[in-house]
């Protein structure tokens, strides 16, 4: 019987992907038209060091948060900053190994990534801030979620649930949207994704 973290939505998109790839294909450009390439700096230098050490600490995560544009004046943030940086690289370390981990599918390794990162204090729910810590572990691997890129989902036709797990099943879509475009001739990462869903989350009316 499957874990109610391990659901699987009906993912599967009412548009055609002769549809969905041409306005990622434009969402992707006029992201990469207003965003300055300087803008992933922090993303590159927290990287760099996560390869070096192979967890994560409080100022990556710190740096991260700045990188995400999130709140610090939380109480999570200060459960979190109370923790010992020992302790806290204790719990990402095999986070960090299993999304690197090219044997593992990357959907699982999603899954068993954003698991292991639950017991960290703002961890437990919410997949923004766990997204981009997976995403500087495994660049070529995994994407950032946050809201806009559900929206660009939503947008696309794709049915997203909140419910646990949801990061799981959003690199499942990710897959699936890398999978359209391959047979479309593009050979786009999960990061490219999860930038143009975002940049067409932001386009989309409230």
């Amino acid at each position: 019987m499957s874990r109610p973290d391990e659901r699987v939505d009906d993912v599967l998109s009412p548009l055609e992907s002769e549809a969905v790839w041409p306005r990622l294909i434009e969402s992707l450009a006029t992201y990469r038209r207003h965003v300055s390439p300087a803008y992933d700096e922090v993303l590159d230098e927290v990287t760099g060091r996560i390869a070096v050490g192979g967890s994560i600490g409080k100022a990556d995560i710190g740096a991260l948060l700045m990188w995400k544009r999130l709140r610090a004046d939380t109480q999570w943030a200060r459960e979190l900053s109370d923790m010992r940086d020992a302790d806290v690289r204790t719990v990402t370390a095999p986070a960090v190994a299993v999304v690197r981990d090219i044997d593992v599918p990357v959907v699982d390794a999603a899954r068993a990534g954003r698991r292991l990162l639950s017991p960290l204090p703002g961890f437990r729910f919410g997949d923004a801030l766990a997204s981009a810590i997976l995403v500087a572990a495994a660049p070529h691997r995994m994407a950032v979620y946050d809201r806009h890129a559900h929206s660009g989902l939503t947008s696309l036709g794709y049915d997203l649930s909140s419910e646990p797990g949801r990061y799981g099943r959003y690199m499942g879509i990710v897959e699936e949207l890398r999978e359209i475009g391959l047979e479309q001739g593009s050979e786009w990462t999960a990061r490219d994704v999860d930038l143009a869903l975002y940049q067409l989350g932001r386009s989309e009316p409230r």
